[in-house]
């Protein structure tokens, strides 16, 4: 399971395993107060992206699939998130105001696809007898 919460919201034990996925540090938290596993940077958009979509929501399903490509490019970042959720919850930390049209959201909903879509198995030639 994926959740997904704000920096400056109060940890609590039914988050799971909590990963930072913003590039930049939320502003006026401490560290110890985030209870973290880990800051994935690299899972963030791109600066350019980031600073494009300034969290309008017009541009919404732009910045997603935008946002998407980037990710398809850099699987290291997102499979170790993948691989926890599949183990157990996942809280996505994120330090945006607007709590609707963030990469934490479009992050979910790209890892919960993952998560829905079975791997699939290599087809075999039938080799006449």
């Amino acid at each position: 399971m994926i959740a997904i919460k704000r920096a400056y919201d109060p940890a609590e034990k039914s988050d799971g395993t909590r990963f930072l996925i913003d590039h930049l540090w939320p502003r006026g938290v401490k560290k110890e107060a985030l209870h973290i596993q880990s800051w994935i940077k690299a899972v963030s958009p791109s600066d350019q992206l980031r600073k494009w979509f300034g969290h309008e929501p017009s541009k919404w399903k732009e910045f997603q699939h935008r946002y998407f490509a980037e990710l398809k490019d850099k699987p290291e970042a997102w499979k170790p998130l993948l691989a926890a959720a599949q183990t157990g919850k996942v809280t996505l930390i994120y330090s945006a105001k607007n709590t609707e049209h963030n990469n934490a959201i479009a992050l979910k909903t790209f890892l919960e696809k993952k998560l829905a879509t079975k791997p699939r198995k290599p087809r075999t030639k039938l080799v006449p007898a």
